[in-house]
């Protein structure tokens, strides 16, 4: 899924609040990757047919579909990205969620998190996906 012709990493960034996904904009690009922001899963879902993505984080709760509803459309449509999932979310302590991450097996980066946490989790996973 990488873009070999110029060897660089693409990042989709499925994120409704604006200052977070300027914060994720900022901090990744400046990280070298190609970063493309969908406002929710359903505009994820239209870029995904069109680009490939070596890595996608995910904000659990978006509007129009959320990122659980996107990682399921992902889980059936696109089953290499899977793996390639990092979610995000201000809201682990309500059970649907905390089951949700726990069943899916993916990582994710609490909110809110500093530009410094963005940057090891996604290299971390971008790491492991290279093994």
């Amino acid at each position: 899924m990488k873009n070999a012709s110029r060897g660089v990493k693409r990042v989709l960034v499925v994120e409704d609040e604006p200052s977070v996904s300027r914060v994720c904009l900022k901090t990744l690009t400046g990280e070298g990757l190609e970063v493309n922001i969908a406002v929710n899963g359903s505009v994820a879902e239209d870029i995904l047919k069109k680009t490939d993505y070596d890595l996608i984080l995910i904000d659990i709760r978006t509007p129009v579909m959320n990122g659980k509803e996107l990682y399921q459309h992902i889980s059936e449509k696109h089953p290499e990205l899977a793996e390639r999932v990092i979610f995000t979310t201000g809201d682990v302590l309500g059970g649907d969620n905390k089951r949700f991450l726990e069943q899916s097996g993916r990582v994710f980066l609490l909110k809110p998190f500093t530009p410094d946490e963005l940057k090891a989790v996604v290299r971390e996973t971008l790491r492991q996906l290279e093994k």
